[in-house]
């Protein structure tokens, strides 16, 4: 009787050590198989998104470029002589194209739009510091002109971290 049970140990412990193997084997071919779907599926989303991602930063580069304020007064004629008009003409129109662009930070990286924000805060506070010396709206621009001769501007910075964060998608 012990023979008998000693034979069919002897016959079923391969089979065990057998089947253990195959059973981890093909546990792990399915988890590989899963990531690597996974995997396709996230390269696939991310081929997706590049081109939406790639929009976004090209909108906002044209914001900087319009922000930039020599091209700004050549694109804002002032509607008055005062200073303080223009200014306000301005900076209507610069806010008006931030919240035309503003949904755009949901695609791009959160320290590429904290750069943006700088970049046109910096603007704006320039030129309310230039307006206050300026007698009316020909010598606010010639002001603006001759403050960012000497410097370059904000949103310079910004264009080129945009190039760079742009760089890193591709």
């Amino acid at each position: 009787m012990e023979d008998k049970l000693i034979e069919g140990l002897a016959y079923a412990l391969p089979a065990l050590v057998t089947g253990g193997v195959a059973y981890f084997i093909f546990s792990g071919f399915l988890k590989q198989s899963e990531n690597d779907k996974k995997f396709a599926a996230l390269v696939e989303k991310k081929k997706e998104s590049l081109p939406i991602k790639l929009q976004a930063y090209e909108r906002m580069l044209l914001f900087c470029e319009r922000l930039n304020p020599a091209k700004l007064l050549v694109r804002v004629k002032p509607i008055s002589t005062e200073a303080n008009d223009y200014l306000q003409l301005l900076l209507a129109n610069i806010e008006q194209e931030f919240e035309h662009n503003m949904v755009q930070q949901i695609y791009i990286s959160d320290t590429s739009w904290t750069t943006i924000i700088a970049a046109k805060a910096a603007i704006i506070n320039k030129l309310k510091n230039v307006s206050e010396n300026s007698k009316n709206a020909q010598e606010l621009r010639e002001n603006v002109l001759i403050e960012y001769s000497n410097t370059v501007p904000p949103t310079e910075t910004a264009v080129e971290f945009i190039k760079s964060e742009v760089k890193k998608l591709l």
